[in-house]
């Protein structure tokens, strides 16, 4: 079988690019235009960045124009929501205490799916995890790890239940609490490129953020858009990109959530870092990736999150128990690797090697 892949690198020096799925990568197959000419049968592609990391639109032949504005609308009314990084979007100006910050649409989505899968996973997706995340991070750059005191102070102010969506506005039960939808807004961003697309009458195409994926319709080939999962090499310079699994989609969303390149050892003993909402602290299981398939890319960014706090046993339960597509990558104390994935995600394979 043919695949068109997009290799995804983060050397931004390279025609074909790449972007890290919370450092697992994922690959997409196709051939880019350098001038994005229109030529009989071929594909569109727009390419950019947002949100810190790389994005790929790739879409049929329509005579609608200026798409790229479009996207690249979207995108920003997206970073005016949910970017940590804009001082003046709403997720900013809530955290500063900015009690006139008025939620919009885009927003209120993403908070109430967010509360969503808090509940499904048992609180093993927060988006209130951050000031301890950031702890963890700084902490290790200063050569010292968190003292318990440290982390039960943040911890005071963490958990998805101290926040309140009111009449618009976002009231904390505590004014320490801070919001980061960085695991779920690219998941989001995604669906929302993808929407603007459909309006404009689009329905087959690709959209890539940052690793995750939505995909509709069929690609050049006319065949389903092909993803490849990388294996979870420990390659600090992000150019290894030797495949693991290929899956095939159409009308779904994947997204990879992974910790195997970020992680610190301190005295011979390594902290990912992925941390546990409900103890503050790095989770210690043999977990490496979690790959999840769903209708929307937001959900699928999420669940993909807690899977990597859960583990790989409560990850398969999780799956199971709601019907997900979870694919599963450990690490053995062989130093192999180790292939796992639900019954419902194997019809997505196309390249096995069970």
């Amino acid at each position: 079988m043919q695949f068109n892949y997009i290799g995804i690198n983060m050397s931004k020096k390279n025609i074909i690019v790449t972007a890290s799925v919370f450092v697992v990568f994922v690959a997409l197959f196709f051939l880019y235009s350098k001038n994005n000419t229109l030529r009989k049968n071929d594909y569109i592609t727009i390419q950019g960045s947002a949100f810190g990391t790389l994005y790929h639109v790739i879409y049929e032949p329509v005579d609608e124009e200026q798409m790229d504005n479009v996207v690249s609308n979207a995108l920003k009314e997206i970073d005016d929501a949910l970017s940590m990084f804009n001082r003046k979007s709403i997720i900013s100006r809530i955290n500063a205490g900015d009690t006139t910050a008025t939620t919009n649409d885009l927003f209120e989505t993403v908070y109430k799916k967010s509360n969503e899968i808090s509940e499904m996973t048992n609180g093993a997706f927060d988006i209130t995890i951050t000031p301890v995340v950031n702890l963890w991070g700084f902490g290790f750059k200063k050569g010292m790890i968190p003292t318990d005191t440290n982390i039960d102070e943040l911890m005071a102010s963490v958990g998805y239940d101290k926040i309140h969506l009111v009449n618009h506005h976002i009231i904390k039960d505590n004014p320490n609490t801070m919001l980061d939808a960085s695991a779920i807004a690219k998941g989001y961003a995604c669906d929302y490129v993808a929407e603007k697309l459909k309006e404009h009458g689009i329905s087959n195409f690709l959209v890539e953020i940052g690793g995750e994926v939505h995909a509709e319709g069929k690609n050049k080939q006319n065949n389903e858009w092909k993803v490849g999962i990388n294996k979870p090499v420990q390659d600090s310079t992000c150019t290894n990109q030797e495949i693991e699994r290929v899956v095939a989609l159409s009308g779904r969303s994947l997204a990879t959530s992974g910790n195997y390149r970020n992680f610190y050892t301190r005295e011979g003993k390594r902290y990912a870092h992925t941390i546990d909402p409900k103890t503050g602290r790095p989770v210690e299981h043999n977990l490496l990736s979690a790959t999840i398939i769903a209708d929307d890319c937001m959900t699928a960014d999420a669940i993909a999150t807690a899977c990597m706090v859960m583990g790989l046993k409560e990850s398969m339960k999780l799956c199971s128990q709601y019907n997900i597509p979870g694919f599963f990558i450990t690490s053995e104390d062989d130093d192999s690797f180790q292939c796992h994935y639900t019954d419902s995600f194997e019809p997505y394979l196309v390249i096995s090697k069970d």
